[in-house]
């Protein structure tokens, strides 16, 4: 009995063993068809290799992610920007008990933010901090560059003069060589430095006229930011301009003032000086008049 029993155990091992190398050559063969990022390596976070946190989604933003699903099932055919637009409209229906759950889940992640916040700065030095305040610094400028550029864009400021290789190339675009927008302007450059002079003259005559519309549409753009009282719009060589001019202008006006005080000086001093005269002379004669011998 014995010896069968050895006989049955080593016959179940074997079998467990080619089992298991018909499971490995399986795993192997699908790890062939799956892509590679199904069978990415485990990544350590270390304190290098973390970034800092990420900060919450808000109560609306919360809401647009649980939506979206539902709204891109039922309404396949629309474009993504009117999905959020969908989602937009449901939430500004929704009322604030509705909402709440939304923003208390904020709330919650807000403060767990801060937490980490501080235990990930805190394991910074300090030119890892210096550099994070100045990439904050150059973001910071950035969004202010772009919401500028949108206000000036929405007070109808003037579109910069265009050069003559950018008229050039508008008007030839289209039949440009190239399959892609890099390809088509490498050949529109060539194309541009083939051409004659005489061709190139009739797109810098347009380049030249487009500066003067640009002058001119600028000048009035920037009178009525003055008039508006946006004057902080305004360029800078523009801004020197008008003080020269307004400085030119309250100069002037002094000459001016003080050419007529000088004036009214002089005619005053003359209207004395000729008081004073007839004053001598009419004391000179009666001076005579009194020296003369009297009638007997």
């Amino acid at each position: 009995m014995a010896p069968c029993s050895l006989l049955t155990a080593g016959v179940s091992l074997l079998a467990k063993s080619a089992s298991v190398f018909s499971c490995s050559g399986s795993l192997s063969r699908f790890s062939r068809v799956l892509p590679a990022v199904y069978f990415s390596p485990v990544k350590y976070l270390t304190a290098e290799a973390s970034g800092p946190p990420k900060r919450p989604l808000n109560g609306y933003m919360r809401y647009m992610m649980q939506q979206k699903p539902f709204v891109v099932r039922q309404n396949p055919e629309i474009k993504p920007v009117d999905v959020i637009r969908k989602i937009a409209q449901q939430w500004r229906t929704l009322s604030p008990d509705q909402k709440q759950p939304f923003q208390e889940a904020f709330l919650r992640a807000r403060e767990q933010f801060k937490v980490d916040l501080q235990r990930y700065q805190a394991q910074l030095s300090p030119a890892q901090l210096q550099q994070q305040a100045q990439d904050k610094r150059q973001r910071m400028a950035k969004r202010k560059a772009v919401r500028k550029k949108r206000e000036l864009t929405s007070l109808g400021k003037p579109k910069r003069p265009r050069s003559s290789f950018n008229i050039f190339m508008s008007e030839h675009f289209a039949e440009a060589r190239g399959v892609n927008t890099q390809m088509k302007l490498k050949s529109l450059m060539e194309d541009w430095s083939n051409l004659m002079s005489h061709q190139k003259k009739v797109y810098t005559q347009l380049a030249e006229d487009d500066k003067i519309r640009y002058k001119n549409e600028m000048k009035s753009w920037e009178d009525n930011m003055v008039d508006i009282g946006r004057e902080d719009l305004i360029r800078e060589h523009t801004l020197s301009a008008r003080k020269r001019q307004a400085t030119k202008a309250a100069k002037a006006k002094k000459v001016v003032k003080k050419s007529k005080s000088k004036a009214v000086k002089k005619a005053g001093a003359a209207r004395k000086t000729a008081a004073t005269g007839r004053k001598t002379a009419k004391s000179s004669s009666t001076k005579t008049l009194s020296k003369l011998p009297k009638k007997t």
